[in-house]
């Protein structure tokens, strides 16, 4: 008797990897999302440029980041969060 795994989209993985990231996942939620990544070779990319950035970022100092590099950043933010 086999146990099946929910499938996972793209779009839910993309909304959970900080979560996966934090160890923050159900035991199913994981299951689910590494089985996704096991056949999705954008997922896979995706996860690896985010550790990249996250790797990358925690180098960053706030003196590093430019005026109006952070305010396209935070517009970016803003208009992707709808507020």
């Amino acid at each position: 008797m086999s146990i099946g795994i929910a499938h996972m989209s793209c779009r839910e993985l993309v909304e959970r990897v900080t979560s996966y990231f934090e160890n923050a996942l159900t035991v199913e939620d994981r299951l689910r999302f590494e089985h996704h990544l096991s056949g999705c070779e954008h997922c896979t990319t995706y996860l690896e440029q985010m550790r990249r950035t996250i790797e990358l970022t925690g180098t960053l100092r706030v003196e590093d980041v430019s005026p109006q590099a952070e305010a396209t950043l935070l517009q970016v933010f803003r208009d992707w969060s709808g507020h």
